[in-house]
């Protein structure tokens, strides 16, 4: 599992688009967790800071969303993403 000590901007949207474009399901569920957490810890900053970051907030919502609706899919109905993936996974090779 990735430590995830401090994020930026730039930090959390790598760890997003792990989870939403990963093509390894067996990683998915660790990936999906550890944008969540990036999510959240950039979420926080941007409560402390100054200035105006709503379209960020905005970006952050959204992801979250996304991700909470693939863990959805996940948990309900793996067999979905699973083939989704495998699908990926033979365009890619």
């Amino acid at each position: 599992m990735t430590t995830l000590l401090s994020t930026s901007k730039a930090n959390w949207r790598e760890f997003y688009r792990a989870a939403i474009l990963g093509l390894d399901s067996t990683k998915l569920p660790q990936h999906i967790v550890e944008a969540e957490q990036a999510i959240v810890l950039r979420a926080r900053e941007l409560f402390h800071s100054a200035g105006d970051n709503a379209e960020e907030a905005e970006a952050l919502d959204d992801a979250m969303y996304a991700l909470r609706a693939l863990r959805s899919t996940l948990k309900y109905n793996p067999s979905t993403v699973l083939t989704i993936t495998t699908q990926i996974d033979m365009k890619v090779a």
